[in-house]
């Protein structure tokens, strides 16, 4: 009991003599205001913190701060990764247009039940690939490569994982 009341007067003073350091470091101003704040408040929870101990009283704050409750809503996190995808999906096949290849569809395989999207695989579909003059190669292996970075530019992925549908 008197290794717990030193202990309390040694907390005191030490939280004491380091706002009266800072204080002293602090220019003059707003900020000296804010920190003086924070510091009482401070001095405060560590008068008051063993109180309950040496009452011998038991808190139990498991009751205020109720984690149990949360839950994950599935269906916002559902809605919100297909809305990610579907931009990304769109963002890309507008980019591979761009790049003078159009008429190709992309899929991203994904699991969008988790929170963190992990993207398994993308397929490109290119059945059905027009070549404009915009496109810088009529090769089918050059256009692989060209639409392989293309879909990287967007989505962080290895090239073995994305596969073309002819």
């Amino acid at each position: 009991m008197l290794s717990t009341i030193s202990s309390w007067i040694i907390s005191i003073a030490g939280i004491i003599c380091l706002s009266v350091i800072i204080e002293l470091i602090l220019p003059n101003g707003q900020m000296n205001r804010y920190i003086k704040g924070i510091f009482s408040f401070i001095i405060i929870l560590v008068i008051i913190m063993p109180i309950p101990k040496l009452l011998n009283l038991k808190i139990d704050l498991s009751n205020v701060f109720n984690t149990e409750d949360i839950t994950l809503q599935e269906d916002y996190l559902y809605q919100l990764n297909l809305n990610k995808i579907m931009a990304l999906k769109e963002e890309t096949e507008e980019d591979i247009t761009y790049t003078g290849y159009n008429n190709v569809t992309v899929s991203i395989n994904a699991d969008i039940f988790a929170s963190n999207i992990e993207i398994k695989s993308i397929s490109v579909d290119i059945s059905h690939i027009g070549i404009t003059e915009k496109a810088p190669h009529t090769n089918i292996v050059d256009i692989r490569y060209d639409i392989v970075k293309v879909v990287q530019n967007h989505i962080k992925i290895e090239e073995g994982k994305i596969y073309f549908d002819e």
